[in-house]
């Protein structure tokens, strides 16, 4: 099946190039077909939490002891795989409306897996986008990368997890406006969920009516003459989720209105000068798990015992995440450096509901520390990096039950750390 999508690409980025280089006048379409094929091969030193066979790292797993005290899982295992290969489709078209027209789709086949199928390695949709730009507006629709995500700042890591959990991650349906005032952007967007969505699922997001809420402002300057650039931008999220529709108390089911709203802040900035570049982003917010970060929500408590009604608090996290990069001709040299903290909840949650609404919750806090190293021939580039992650896990008291307090916040805590090392083989065409 796969095959068959890929030459039906082929073949009509191949007709479309054929069309316009038959044109006399100005191309009405003209078509870029781009991608890589990239080979990862990794190492590491300890189990991981991850998604697609291990290839997105998320932080070590908690240790796993045996009878006898020894740590279980804390051996070297590795995987070889080409997944993160990609496949770019760029169109530009006829003017519509007084606005240049264009679209983009991307894939790769890094699969799907979510709760009611896995596609491992399968052929999957990244980006799907139509865009009209005026003059100092552009609109954008269809699947893109999350207002969260600043396409124009995030981390150059090697790994395909891009810096996650410290940098937000998801890739969502939506309607973006960009409005440019000067150095200004002022930007809108509303969001659904599909590929990338809370713990409970994207109907949480779909039920409560309202979709997902994005406001920026970004400023940019740019002094072509010296070669420097500096983007900085702030940015809030709300969103409001009904975790479900329907109680069931005993054998009896019950319609319930359960709904809470979670708030989002960031801010970030990047500055390049020559070839020297510094990025970094700030991320406060509520029931993050969308953006693959951790956090979620907690029952707060059983408003109407009759129909079994609940009320909700969502976890705050913070995140923080610093780069630094350097270019010499076809050297790079990169460094990564991540932070993230579960700061719990507002309101107290009940010991007698289960935490499944969450990531990480018997966690205190995670850091990163990411080395790497880039050398490029032409179209290809051969690429070494170096992640050490650790995560701070809760222990257990005597009746061994998590140090976690009333909130959700973890008390005691030991270290737990994975080194993985990752090399890329990366061509580009």
């Amino acid at each position: 099946m796969n095959r068959k999508v890929i030459l039906v690409l082929l073949f009509m980025n191949a007709g479309i190039s054929a069309l316009v280089a038959q044109q006399q006048e100005k191309p009405i379409i003209s078509s870029h077909f781009s991608g890589f094929i990239k080979n990862d091969f990794f190492f590491d030193t300890h189990e991981t939490v991850s998604i697609r066979e291990g290839d997105f790292l998320l932080y070590p797993a908690n240790n796993i002891k045996d009878a006898n005290g020894e740590i279980i899982n804390n051996k070297l295992n590795f995987n070889f795989l080409s997944i993160q290969t990609r496949l770019t489709w760029k169109l530009t078209g006829p003017d519509a409306f007084g606005a240049r027209t264009s679209g983009l789709v991307e894939a790769d086949f890094f699969g799907n897996e979510n709760q009611n199928f896995a596609d491992l390695n399968g052929f999957r949709l990244r980006h799907a986008v139509i865009k009209l730009n005026w003059k100092n507006t552009e609109l954008l629709t269809g699947q893109y990368w999350h207002p969260l995500f600043v396409a124009e700042c995030f981390p150059g890591v090697i790994s395909f997890n891009t810096g996650s959990p410290f940098q937000p991650f998801s890739r969502n349906p939506q309607i973006r406006v960009t409005q440019t005032v000067n150095k200004f952007r002022l930007i809108g967007a509303i969001n659904s969920q599909r590929d990338f969505t809370n713990i409970g699922g994207a109907l949480e997001l779909r039920n409560s009516g309202l979709p997902d809420l994005n406001a920026q402002i970004h400023y940019a300057s740019k002094d072509e003459s010296n070669g420097r650039l500096l983007i900085s931008g702030i940015g809030a999220e709300y969103k409001i989720v009904k975790p479900r529709l329907s109680s069931k108390v005993g054998n009896t089911e019950y319609a319930v209105d359960e709904r809470f709203g979670s708030v989002a802040y960031m801010a970030f900035t990047k500055y390049q000068h020559k070839s020297f570049v510094m990025k970094a982003q700030v991320v406060y917010g509520q029931n993050l798990t969308d953006l693959v970060m951790m956090g979620g929500y907690l029952t707060h408590d059983i408003t109407d015992t009759i129909t079994g009604q609940k009320s909700y608090t969502p976890l705050n996290n913070i995140s923080a995440w610093l780069e630094l990069q350097t270019s010499k001709g076809s050297h790079e040299i990169g460094l990564f450096a991540g932070y993230s903290e579960n700061l719990g909840a507002d309101k107290a949650y009940l010991n007698s509901e289960p935490p499944t609404k969450t990531r990480g919750l018997n966690i205190h806090h995670v850091y990163r520390l990411s080395p790497r190293y880039v050398i490029t021939a032409g179209k290809l580039k051969f690429a070494a990096e170096l992640e050490y992650t650790v995560a701070a896990y809760s222990t257990k008291d005597q009746n061994g039950v998590y140090n976690i307090d009333e909130k959700g916040r973890v008390t005691q805590y030991e270290l737990v750390g994975n080194a993985r090392l990752l090399a890329s083989v990366i061509y580009s065409f």
